[in-house]
């Protein structure tokens, strides 16, 4: 396919803009083509729930396996990476990952308990969040794995 077809790959057609848009060929055209990773579908709105279940404290290893899967399925799994990081000024991308970012963290908000949301409101990044998140709920307890692995030895 030419550049130029590329450039004309009109693919989010709710009022866009050349401040948030780009096409494939990293070509600013004012479009962002469904395969690049800041693309967001119309339907991606703030409001979605992400997940069938909010995280409450616990159970956070199944709870972030299925955030991984839905954030990949939407292309956005490189947000909670850090691999989707703010280009710079000359890139004119800026707006468009601000935009990406805003949503995902709502998404992420929107699947946290009130408790836990409000713990991490003001989270800059996905990144910051998903870090956060990791280093408060990803720990396992030490000791009491410890406990459990000693009386299962006993039994067997």
């Amino acid at each position: 396919m030419s550049t130029e077809a590329q450039t004309t790959d009109v693919v989010n057609p709710v009022t866009p803009t050349a401040a948030t848009s780009i096409a494939v060929g990293s070509t600013t055209t004012g479009m962002v083509d469904s395969g690049h990773l800041y693309y967001l579908h119309p339907l991606d709105y703030p409001g979605i729930n992400l997940v069938s279940s909010v995280f409450n404290g616990r159970g956070y290893g199944g709870w972030r396996r299925v955030v991984v899967i839905a954030l990949s399925a939407k292309n956005k799994l490189g947000l909670i990476e850090g691999s989707l990081v703010v280009l710079g000024v000359e890139s004119g991308l800026q707006r468009v990952w601000a935009r990406c970012n805003d949503i995902v963290l709502s998404w992420l908000l929107n699947s946290l308990s009130k408790e836990i949301a409000e713990s991490v409101l003001y989270s800059q990044s996905t990144k910051d969040l998903w870090s956060d998140l990791e280093d408060r709920f990803g720990q396992t307890n030490s000791a009491k794995l410890f406990q459990l692995q000693k009386e299962l030895s006993v039994v067997v």
